[in-house]
């Protein structure tokens, strides 16, 4: 407590008792709004088109994603949801970089040999990013769902381990036989997931890009505890949702004040 703080209580409390105790509180409800991130009065629509998907092939992160947005722009959103399948972005990112790699090797120019690369880092991911872009593809997109609003991106989903030293709380019994509790510091292992999506927004009108964000979430468990990979995806998706709904909605925050009288 600082003394600036002390000066002003003990204000309040001469203040209190010079008025024969009738100073009165009232605590204030308040909210605050936060304006969204984009303007999307002139859209009626939202079609969560598909993403680019990586990492681990545990869950098909695409499908997920789109399906677990849709759900929630149902419940939190005006728009209205256009119910379709997830496009197979990463589909056709890859065959824009092949035709891309084609027309190298006709230009003379080195191409790397093989099948597709695999996709399994945020750099990997990065080569076919570019597709976010191509106005005329998402434009065209938007003119078969009545050009509304799109949203798409990225989502990385892959298994990570640390190691280390943490805090773990022991219970001990001392000579009067009553428990008490410690912290002793010891080695752990972990294991986990990690999820790093990238929301894409595009005018389905014009195929503009209009706004785009990035969000990482990571969570670990004891080396042997079993988790499903898709029950891991849903605790991860949970943390960030409110602020991707927040980049389409306004959203008030709550709080009060503390008046006297």
């Amino acid at each position: 407590m600082t003394a600036r703080t002390v000066v002003a209580i003990a204000s309040l409390s001469v203040a209190a008792a010079s008025t024969g105790g009738c100073l009165a509180f009232y605590e204030i409800p308040i909210e605050v709004p936060i304006q969204s991130k984009i303007d999307v009065s002139s859209f009626d629509r939202i079609l969560v088109a598909g993403f680019l998907s990586a990492g681990t092939d545990a869950i098909d992160s695409n499908t997920e994603t789109a399906r677990l947005l849709r759900s929630q722009l149902r419940n939190r959103q005006d728009l209205r949801v256009i119910d379709t399948d997830a496009v197979p972005l990463i589909d056709e990112a890859r065959r824009r970089a092949g035709a891309g790699e084609a027309a190298a090797a006709d230009s003379g120019a080195a191409v790397p040999g093989g099948d597709a690369p695999s996709i399994v880092t945020e750099q990997d991911l990065a080569r076919y990013e570019a597709i976010f872009n191509d106005a005329e593809y998402w434009k065209a997109l938007g003119e078969t769902h009545e050009r509304p609003l799109i949203v798409t991106g990225s989502v990385l989903f892959t298994e990570v381990a640390r190691s280390g030293i943490s805090a773990k709380p022991v219970s001990v019994v001392d000579e009067r036989g009553v428990e008490q509790y410690r912290t002793e510091r010891v080695f752990r292992d972990q294991r986990g997931y990690s999820l790093s999506p990238k929301f894409v927004f595009i005018d389905g009108r014009t195929g503009a890009l209009l706004h785009s964000e990035a969000y990482h979430e990571e969570v670990y468990y004891a080396v042997g505890e079993s988790t499903p990979a898709l029950s891991s995806y849903f605790e991860l998706m949970d943390r960030l949702l409110p602020g991707f709904l927040g980049t389409l909605s306004s959203q008030k925050i709550r709080g009060s004040r503390i008046l006297l009288k």
